[in-house]
């Protein structure tokens, strides 16, 4: 669970007014009727999110190690109130079924009544959250997710560009006219042609505007494949390899 505290300032105050003499006909024009004004109130928010969380198998071996963060977005079908739903598809299921990952894997469960796209504010305090509790390499941070986390994996890129070392959405989409926001993060997208679930023009529009804004992004397209475009790509350690290897740019 997460408190914040976010401090919301709006312009209100009370206009200006102009003594009006009694008796007067009409009120007489003012030069400048506005003043200046702030309004300040702190507002306490609470979050909350049930989440599974994998360690590297030695990751107690040595203090000093700072290891890398895959976030894990999943689909539709596994948002809930029953935590475990998250074992069913992508790198959580790898885990449960003996997969061994060299780094911290954060696979958090949306609410039954939500999208990943609505809960940014929620998965980066999420993110917060791990960094201040265990030993995270933050130039090593990844996103990545299959359908509704593919659009929520875009999302979260487009809030935070500057903290991830790289995303790699799944069967998703986003909003094309914020490409220029994440132009140089490293990506590698997927999807699968035959998809009728979330149609590949989805990803293919994002991946246009983002070369249209000088990016270089990754794609890849698996012919002949519906929306299950996430267990050829999850099983392949080139993409694993590939994602690893990538390093935050603090400048861009």
């Amino acid at each position: 669970m997460k408190v914040i505290h976010l401090v919301v300032n709006v312009c209100t105050c009370g206009m200006l007014l102009t003594g009006i003499a009694i008796g007067e006909p009409t009120p007489q024009p003012v030069k400048d009727a506005q003043a200046e004004c702030l309004f300040k109130k702190t507002i306490s928010m609470q979050l909350q999110v049930d989440y599974m969380l994998s360690l590297p198998h030695d990751y107690n071996k040595d203090a000093k190690i700072r290891w890398p963060l895959v976030l894990f977005l999943h689909g539709a079908g596994e948002r809930g109130d029953d935590v475990k739903r998250v074992k069913l598809l992508g790198p959580p299921r790898m885990v449960a079924e003996g997969r061994e990952f060299p780094f911290i894997l954060v696979s958090p469960q949306c609410p039954e009544d939500s999208w990943w796209d609505s809960q940014t504010d929620m998965l980066s305090a999420l993110l917060d959250e791990i960094e201040a509790n265990y030993r995270v390499d933050k130039d090593r941070i990844y996103v990545t997710g299959l359908s509704m986390g593919g659009f929520g994996t875009w999302a979260l890129a487009v809030k935070e560009p500057k903290r991830f070392a790289a995303i790699a959405p799944i069967c998703g989409g986003g909003n094309p006219k914020k490409a220029d926001l994440i132009v140089s993060l490293p990506m590698w997208v997927f999807h699968g042609d035959k998809d009728d679930v979330v149609k590949i023009e989805n990803s293919q529009k994002m991946v246009d505007a983002v070369k249209a804004a000088g990016g270089e992004p990754k794609f890849t397209i698996y012919p002949g494949v519906g929306h299950d475009a996430w267990t050829s790509t999850y099983n392949n350690d080139e993409f694993w390899t590939w994602l690893l290897a990538q390093r935050r740019n603090r400048e861009r």
